[in-house]
């Protein structure tokens, strides 16, 4: 390892060696954490969507999906149905790769293997990342992608080797796929770096061969997007009316994206900004730091979910290492801050793995799908065969496409991308509903009867004579709030 480090400083003398030893011993805890924590339980529940899309309804987009995460799970339910261990080792690496990238992040910046050390632990126990660093989801893949933006971009900086632009596009594409955010990260990086510097950066033809690449990556699921009347663009006033219950409103969203990465990510990020902001060594990568500014006033404003920024925490980390350890050499002291930074991060990520470990139990999920696949099974045969499953929400949906047994066909939902599948087939006169209301369908049908109507949150109801055809009913039902 010595002799390798040795050759690397020499083939670039301009940034320390790599911490690759420590570095890798701190992603390897990670991944070994998060692999043993994806063995049990059950789906999170945006992971049974993914399973179940990717399972029943993969195309080139869906309502609030780009594909690749979807495909993935199909994919991987596939290879191994019913595997968690399969289906979870992209979230794994992607957790675990996260933290390598932060720490190359802070190499660039000029960090030193101490600088490292900090950033990836900061990484590491990022709070969000290890709620949800074991479930296949498009925003546990979405940190590391945007890192990867990030430190290529900020390595262009120093070496100005143009093909690194040509592969901030293709990264750039594959994230698009992935999350529609990414998108907007590159926009604020590129209008940031015009007006802050580096100016030259736009006038690069291979930048602007990668925005091809990125988009003719990323050309599928727009045009997805857009014949289905683009319903990503009113994503943004869903999520908004959904804060106030979920995180506490605007107030709660500030104070959630400001710590969401954990104790020492939020202290090194606060510090990193405004070394981004002040300090002449870091003055090439001010971009970096104003459009973290920019992200997070943006985020706030449109009352976005907590975890938007999750992956922009680690340049602000490595900026706030790279300053701590300017500080160090000139005789300073900063171990009093960021030791018990580090310990309290530690342990509260601890907290958050263990919390996650019983966060996706499967024992409500299952009861759902087996109260519909039961009441499936108990009517006539002649009525089964008229007969489809509609869940009131996506997740209702997806709970019963993943747990059901053999035999219970594809659930429908009005709601999110399952309102976007095919409709229900002219020959479906009745449906089986499981939610907490039967609302959507009053009125629709002649009657709808209670098949199961205890005093649980969901209960079955029996729906027959239907009014209209799917055709003009369906588009009327459809709608991207969960209900």
């Amino acid at each position: 390892m010595q002799l390798t480090m040795r050759s690397e400083t020499t083939r670039d003398p301009a940034v320390p060696a790599f911490a690759g030893w420590v570095v890798g011993a701190i992603a390897g805890v990670v991944g070994v954490v998060h692999l043993v924590c994806g063995v049990g339980g059950g789906y999170w529940f945006d992971e049974a969507y993914m399973v179940a899309i990717g399972r029943h309804h993969l195309a080139w987009g869906s309502a609030d999906q780009p594909p690749l995460v979807p495909a993935v799970a199909g994919v991987l339910d596939w290879l191994g149905p019913g595997s968690f261990v399969l289906l979870r080792i992209p979230a794994v690496l992607a957790t675990a790769g996260a933290v390598v990238v932060a720490a190359l992040i802070a190499r660039e910046l000029g960090g030193d293997r101490r600088a490292q050390v900090l950033t990836a632990g900061a990484q590491a126990t990022a709070l969000w990342a290890n709620l949800v660093g074991h479930w296949l989801t498009p925003y546990t893949l979405e940190p590391v992608q945007w890192l990867t933006v990030i430190w290529l971009l900020m390595r262009w900086v120093r070496v100005r080797r143009d093909r690194l632009l040509l592969a901030i596009g293709v990264v750039a594409g594959i994230a698009a796929e992935t999350k529609f955010q990414v998108l907007l990260l590159c926009a604020v990086l590129l209008v940031a770096a015009g007006v802050f510097g580096p100016r030259e950066l736009s006038r690069r033809p291979l930048l602007w061969v990668g925005v091809g690449v990125g988009a003719l990556i990323f050309a599928p699921t727009l045009l997805w997007q857009a014949f289905n009347g683009w319903p990503q663009l009113r994503m943004g006033a869903v999520v908004a009316s959904e804060a106030e219950a979920l995180y506490g409103g605007r107030l709660g969203v500030t104070l959630s994206l400001l710590t969401v990465g954990g104790i020492a990510a939020t202290v090194l990020s606060l510090y990193g900004v405004w070394r981004l902001l002040r300090d002449p060594v870091l003055r090439a990568y001010r971009f970096v730091g104003v459009s973290a500014i920019v992200l997070f006033v943006f985020f706030v404003v449109t009352v976005g979910r907590p975890y938007y920024l999750d992956g922009i925490y680690g340049p602000l980390c490595a900026a706030g290492a790279v300053g701590l350890q300017q500080r160090r050499t000139a005789g300073g002291r900063w171990s009093w801050v960021a030791w018990p930074a580090y310990a309290l991060s530690a342990a509260a990520a601890v907290g958050i793995v263990v919390v996650s470990t019983s966060a996706a139990d499967a024992g409500a999920a299952q009861t759902i799908s087996q109260r519909a696949s039961t009441s499936y099974r108990e009517l006539p045969e002649r009525d089964r065969r008229e007969t489809i499953i509609m869940g009131e929400s996506y997740i209702v949906a997806a709970y019963i496409d993943v747990y059901s047994p053999a035999g219970t066909p594809p659930a429908y939902s009005s709601n999110r991308a399952y309102g976007y599948f095919p409709a229900p087939p002219e020959s479906a006169r009745s449906v089986l509903y499981v939610g907490s209301e039967i609302d959507e369908l009053r009125g629709h049908f002649d009657r709808c009867r209670t098949v199961i109507g205890d005093d649980s949150s969901q209960k079955v109801w029996w729906c027959t004579g239907r009014h209209e055809s799917w055709a003009r009913l369906w588009p009327r039902l459809r709608h991207l709030g969960v209900s």
